[in-house]
């Protein structure tokens, strides 16, 4: 039984050495978590919410873009108002409004106006986009017939 005592034990030794963490060390861990946690949520909340509202737009930037394009494509638009939704229960709408450009120089003009309206934190919000359209089917100032552009000065054309 001697023998027992007189050998060292790993266990016995590294619980003399061991040192926990004293009051006061535990007391200014908790303080610098409660000053720096708040601030780290709320930064994280800001970028979470920045980044809805960007994704809203940039929906709505791409719907605006493709509603206009639907209008182009459908050739010389007619004058008036339109309204609408993407899809149904859709939180963006669409507004479009075409308008004969008076001039006494070009004829055959349209303006076109489309906005998309949506609701973001209780308040709406809206994108526009407007354009000029022509219309193709009449002939172009300058255009003779077979497409030969007319000469109007006093000399022959080259």
């Amino acid at each position: 039984m001697s023998l027992l005592k007189n050998i060292p034990s790993p266990f016995h030794k590294s619980m003399n050495n061991a040192r926990g963490f004293t009051l006061v060390e535990i007391l200014v861990t908790l303080l610098i978590l409660s000053i720096a946690l708040p601030t780290l949520l709320r930064t994280f909340r800001d970028a979470a919410r920045a980044q809805a509202l960007s994704e809203f737009k940039t929906t709505a930037l791409y719907l605006l873009k493709f509603r206009m394009a639907e209008i182009e494509v459908t050739g010389y638009p007619d004058i008036g108002e339109e309204d609408g939704e993407f899809g149904e229960n859709s939180r963006y709408l669409w507004h479009s409004d075409v308008q004969d450009v008076e001039s006494e120089d070009i004829e055959g003009l349209r303006h076109i106006t489309v906005t998309v309206t949506w609701q973001e934190q209780g308040r709406e919000k809206s994108i526009s986009m407007n354009t000029y359209l022509a219309d193709r089917q009449m002939p172009q100032q300058g255009q003779g017939q077979g497409g030969q552009q007319q000469n109007q000065g006093g000399q022959p054309g080259r």
